[in-house]
């Protein structure tokens, strides 16, 4: 139902997320953090389906856990810089374009024809690597 009169509307910041880990999942300090299918956090990886989080504030092991037996946290909410794939790489073209994740430190320009998830937009690519928001 629609609103009628004023909500307070509860609120908290979003840049530092608490994420239940995936079972058998190995995530280390400043890897690319997706949610698999079942909304999980586990690193980056050449795969469909997953959708990028963030970067990993610190390492973390749930390789003999079940789902969600640890819970990590993930930053968001800012630009993270990654490597650049070198089969496939993004170029200057695809500022302001979606790049794809290759594994849990690298970014590839293209989708690997249907093979890879998107990890964000490009908003600049360096000699170091490329920064995905």
């Amino acid at each position: 139902m629609a609103l009628t009169q004023d909500r307070n509307t509860p609120s908290r910041a979003g840049d530092l997320i608490s994420v239940p880990m995936a079972a058998g999942a190995t995530i280390y300090a400043g890897a690319m953090v997706v949610a698999n299918a079942s909304g999980f956090a586990a690193p980056g990886t050449t795969a469909t389906g997953l959708t990028y989080l963030g970067r990993a504030e610190s390492a973390e092991n749930n390789i003999d856990g079940s789902d969600g037996d640890i819970v990590m946290q993930v930053r968001r909410g800012c630009a993270f810089q990654f490597k650049n794939d070198g089969s496939d790489p993004v170029t200057q073209a695809s500022l302001g374009k979606a790049c794809y994740i290759v594994d849990d430190e690298t970014v590839a320009a293209t989708n690997g024809s249907s093979t890879r998830s998107a990890a964000g937009t490009v908003i600049a690519v360096g000699a170091d690597g490329v920064w995905v928001e």
